[in-house]
This record gives structure tokens, C-alpha cells and sequence, in this order.
């Protein structure tokens, strides 16, 4: 694993205009569930499908219709505690929050209140090289999402897209251990990198899978360590929950704004009020939605269609056993078994499908070789195009060719990078796109030998020069490799100049 130092958070520090405060944050992050069929129904979860074409009776809630839970998303909600080294709970139950919302057609969510599916567990996140901070995981319940609300098709009516409901979420609820905007986004980040590695959410921010309510609050310099030791939550300041975000950017500025906006209220003597707001990345502010209503306001009580949820240790222990290797793991690994810096293991494995590329070019060759090859020649391209690893016109088996033909002398690094190149415009098997075009390497000693003779038999007053100062030799070599269009085999040529040179 991982040699990692832990620190305590350390706070960020916002001086006011009459004394310094401390942030505390905690996360709900709201993960759709990695499944063909939602929560209770077979619909199907497609993104972009025409709006209302993915709604079953019970989604829509059609008299008579009961719910009948997805046994696979489950097993998702299970795979994602494991990864978070959480407790399973083996008995859980399913409760209905009772709220009124236009595309929740039921009036109600059916959601885990009193006995979640996974219960306490943590995330380790690397704040710099090899120092790491623990954030601890509450718990994480099995939910059913909404519908969407469209408001931009006519000036006088809204409409109802009901695709979404009863979609499965996880909500993975953080402790208020998150002290700055930075570490709230790393946080994010790499529960992000953990899910999709799982792949039990597959973190699309941009679509609404993956989204956090962010809870600011803030408090005096020393009230954080009362808190923590007496566990007692009126050390803290009154919290205001910030909704929906889906960037790690605007995670970051809306904490920020939060934060200086309740300095503000309470040094003019006023009250923070507990309430449901919303961040605009147009104005960089955050404006209220709602009072934020309590637990006991949404009504909860026991879903009467759904029986508690139990599940086997047996199971438990087969989802364990198929559980796949982890980021840190992972990183950890390409450190030991290829000989990369922690650094470029760190940009290797971000993703779990760089990681899959990265390994499958490294695998039986130079680590570092193939490193260097992934990270600055091929993700750099990806990068100034903007594609992802998945739409790269160079598969993982050419750029293995590519360093295969490096190896073996074939080619030298300057044809490596013109044949990735023709590779990445026209495909084609390296060793075969290189013989067609001339581009390997001469590594005839006699016919290097009567090129370095050559330069050597056109240049005597370098010649001695080179003699008197062995430094300058390399002037020979630069001639030679000029002279063959750079095919001949630079490191024969030094090897051939430094002898007929005497050096």
C-alpha cells in the first residue's frame, strides 16, 4: 500500500472584519447507481432518452403499482461500502420522505432514514505527495431519485420529465471533517476515482450522476477541537446546505462565497439561518431556495410497501472476493512493479481507464519508458484535442510496437515520435508502417563506419579539436546522423567516432 503520513485537517482560516473563523464542511454526495433497470421497476436508466419514455407504471405512480427492489443495485450499494471499508449492515429497511415536488409523482421518496444499508466507513485523500487526511463516512442508504422540472421550453408553462425517477442513488453522507473550499474537492474527486474503479457510479458530473449538497458552516478558532472531543454540535456554527453542485471548481467557490456571506451576517450581529441554497457560477453567489426543513418535517416513516432488506454474510463475502484492485492499491503497485515516480503513478491511475491503457503498453517492457510515452507523448495529445483515453486512435498494442521497435534498435526516439505520429493520422502496424517508410534505423557497422570516415576525412580542423577537447566529439556524431538522414543508430555512431578518433 501506499507510505502515507496523516495530518490533522488543517483549517482554512478567513480573517473577518472583527476576528479570524474556521470553516467545518461535510458532504452528501448523491451517486446514481451503475444499472441497466432503476431501484423498483425494470425501466431503463439511458441518458438522453426522448423525455417520458423510460417509466414504468410504478414510476409514475399508478394506483395499485408496489415496488420491487433491484437486487443488482444493491449488490452496487454493497461493492461501494466494501471500497470504503464500511460496516454492512445485513438488515436494512426502507423508509418514505413525504415531500411535495411536481416530478415526483409519488409525493413522496422512498429512501433509508433509520437503518441504512452501509454504515460507517472513510476516504483516504492524498492532499500532497504522500501526505493524506481521513474523512470519515457516516453512512451511505439507497434512495430513489426525482424527476426533472423543465422550465425553458414555453414562457408560460413548465414540464415534467419523469426519466428520472426512480433512478438509484447512493447518498454517501461525509462527517463534518472537511475544514477548506480545496480539500472538499479533492474529497469529491477521489470518491469519484473510487466509484468508478468500483464501478458502482460512473461519476458523470456533467449528466447529474454524480452530484454533492455541500454543508458549510463556519466557527470560532478552538471550537472545532471542542466539537470533535465532546461530539456536541453547538460548537459549530448554524449550517447551510448548498445544492446540487456538479463541478469541483464551483464546489469551491460556493463554499468560498458561503462562508465570507455567514462571516458577514454574524459580525454585523445578525443570525445565520438554516437553510437550502443554491450556487449561480454566473454571479459567483449563492441566493436561497428553502428553509432547510429537518427530519421530522418530511414526515419519515416506514415504507409499508417494502420489507426490511435482508441480505446474507455469504453474499457479502462473494462481493468481497470479486471486488477490484483500487486506486491506492494501484498506485502503489505501479510504483513497485514498474519503477515510476509516486508522482506519474498518481497521473496513471486518475482514471481507471488510464490506468488499463498505461498497463497493458508497460506490461512485459521499460515501466519508465512506457510512463513517459503515456503520459507526455499520448495523454498530451489527448489533451490538445480534447478526447478522452476511450476515443485515442492509438491503441495500447500499437504504442507497445511503437517502444518494442525502440528496443530493439530499430528505430530511434526522433522516428518514435514521427512514426506515433503517422500512426495517430493513418493507424497501421508500426513495424510494418516503419519498413514501409524507410524509417528504421541503420545499424550496419560498416556502413556507419564509412559515414563517420567521411565526416571525419571532410573535417581535419575539427578533428583536432575534438582531440584536444573529447567534449566536442559529439559535433562528429551530429554530422554523421545528418549525413544519413538520422537512420544511422546514434548510440554505434559515438561508439565508431570515439574510435577512429582515438578518444
Amino acid at each position: 500500500m501506499l507510505d502515507l503520513a496523516f495530518e490533522a485537517p488543517k483549517p482554512k482560516v478567513i480573517a473577518g472584519a472583527k476576528a479570524d473563523w474556521e470553516l467545518v464542511i461535510g458532504l452528501e454526495v448523491h451517486a446514481q447507481i451503475a444499472s441497466k433497470a432503476k431501484l423498483f421497476s425494470g425501466a431503463s436508466t439511458e441518458f438522453g432518452a426522448e423525455p417520458n419514455s423510460c417509466v414504468a407504471f410504478v414510476d409514475a405512480a399508478m394506483p395499485g403499482m408496489l415496488p420491487v427492489i433491484n437486487e443488482f443495485c444493491v449488490e452496487q450499494a454493497v461493492r461501494t461500502g466494501l471500497g470504503l471499508k464500511a460496516a454492512i449492515n445485513l438488515v436494512s429497511a426502507f423508509d418514505r420522505k413525504n415531500y411535495f415536488y411536481p416530478d415526483l409523482p409519488q409525493g413522496y421518496q422512498i429512501s433509508q432514514l433509520y437503518a441504512p444499508i452501509v454504515g460507517e466507513g472513510e476516504v483516504i485523500v492524498e492532499m500532497a505527495p504522500g501526505i493524506a487526511r481521513r474523512v470519515r463516512i457516516e453512512r451511505i442508504h439507497i434512495e430513489q431519485d426525482a424527476g426533472k422540472s423543465i422550465h425553458d421550453l414555453d414562457p408560460a408553462m413548465s414540464f415534467v420529465d419523469l426519466n428520472r425517477t426512480g433512478v438509484a442513488l447512493m447518498e454517501i453522507v461525509s462527517r463534518p471533517d472537511i475544514r477548506g473550499p480545496e480539500e472538499a474537492a479533492a474529497y469529491v474527486a477521489k470518491l469519484r476515482q473510487i466509484l468508478r474503479y468500483l464501478g458502482t457510479c460512473d461519476g458523470n458530473m456533467q449528466n447529474g450522476n454524480l452530484r454533492a449538497d455541500v454543508n458549510v458552516s463556519i466557527c470560532r478558532p478552538g471550537d472545532y477541537e471542542r466539537y470533535q472531543s465532546t461530539q456536541d454540535f453547538s460548537h459549530l456554527g448554524t449550517r447551510c446546505e448548498i445544492k446540487n453542485m456538479n463541478s469541483m471548481r464551483f464546489i469551491q467557490q460556493a463554499i468560498e462565497f458561503e462562508a465570507r456571506r455567514q462571516i458577514a451576517i454574524v459580525e454585523d450581529g445578525g443570525t445565520v439561518v438554516q437553510e437550502t441554497r443554491l450556487y449561480d457560477p454566473d454571479r459567483g453567489e449563492t441566493r436561497s431556495m428553502r428553509s432547510k426543513e429537518e427530519a421530522h418535517d418530511y414526515r419519515y416513516f416506514p415504507c409499508p410497501d417494502l420489507l426490511p432488506l435482508e441480505i446474507e454474510q455469504d453474499w457479502v463475502d462473494g462481493i468481497a472476493a470479486s471486488m477490484p484492485e483500487l486506486p491506492d492499491a494501484r498506485k502503489a503497485r505501479f510504483v513497485a512493479d514498474y519503477g515510476v515516480t509516486d508522482y506519474d503513478a498518481g497521473v496513471l491511475t486518475a482514471e481507471v481507464e488510464n490506468a488499463d491503457y498505461f498497463e497493458a503498453v508497460a506490461k512485459g517492457r521499460d515501466g519508465k519508458q512506457a510512463a513517459n510515452w503515456v503520459i507526455n507523448e499520448l495523454f498530451g495529445r489527448l489533451n490538445r484535442e480534447g478526447h478522452a483515453i476511450a476515443e485515442s486512435p492509438l491503441s495500447a498494442a500499437q504504442l507497445g510496437g511503437v517502444l518494442d521497435l525502440i528496443g530493439s534498435g530499430e528505430i530511434s526516439g526522433k522516428m518514435a515520435k514521427d512514426l506515433f505520429e503517422i500512426l495517430w493520422t493513418s493507424g497501421g502496424d508500426p513495424a510494418e508502417v516503419a519498413a514501409a517508410r524507410g524509417m528504421k534505423q541503420v545499424t550496419d557497422s560498416g556502413a556507419i563506419e564509412a559515414a563517420v570516415d567521411a565526416v571525419i576525412a571532410a573535417n581535419p580542423e575539427q578533428v583536432e579539436k575534438a582531440r584536444a577537447n573529447p567534449k566536442l566529439a559529439g559535433w562528429f556524431t551530429g554530422q554523421v546522423l545528418k549525413a544519413t538522414g538520422g537512420k544511422a543508430n546514434p548510440a554505434a555512431v559515438n561508439q565508431i567516432v570515439a574510435k577512429k578518433l582515438g578518444l
